[in-house]
């Protein structure tokens, strides 16, 4: 298993990673357009050459970065590759000088059992919320709020 930064070549399995879940009502849609745009934010796990789980960090200001659409293929589920992930985003998150990381989730388990602590959304700052205009489900959001400090 290869944890690596995404390229454009990874990103049509990224996408049907993604609304393989929103499809189930588990995780939000994502258009291309805006996955390619996300790129350089992208980390995939790949296994003989296939991407079997993604996700992104996502800066959102000088103390604050977002883990966005983390999506694992359901044949590799339960093998911690969504672990795997989390870990090199918070890695990443070091690396930058970030302090906290959070994630907007309808999966707070997984996060929890990955240290993050659940948290009001509101104690987020408004620049969180600049694309929640866009979605479907505003303003009434079930998403979870999760958050660590990755020191």
């Amino acid at each position: 298993m290869i944890i690596r930064k995404a390229r454009i070549a990874d990103m049509e399995a990224v996408h049907g990673l993604i609304n393989y879940y929103a499809e189930q009502g588990l995780m939000l849609a994502r258009p291309r357009s805006v996955l390619y745009e996300a790129l350089r934010e992208f980390t995939v796990a790949e296994e003989n050459g296939q991407v079997v789980g993604a996700g992104s960090l996502h800066i959102i200001w000088d103390d604050l970065a977002e883990i966005r659409a983390l999506a694992v293929d359901p044949r590799y589920t339960r093998r911690g590759i969504g672990r795997r992930l989390v870990k090199s985003f918070l890695q990443e998150a070091r690396e930058l000088g970030l302090p906290r990381v959070f994630a907007l989730t309808y999966q707070a388990g997984f996060f929890l059992k990955c240290g993050f602590q659940l948290i009001p959304k509101e104690k987020l700052p408004q620049k969180v919320w600049k694309e929640c205009i866009n979605c479907p489900k505003f303003p009434n959001c079930e998403e979870e709020a999760v958050i660590i400090h990755p020191d």
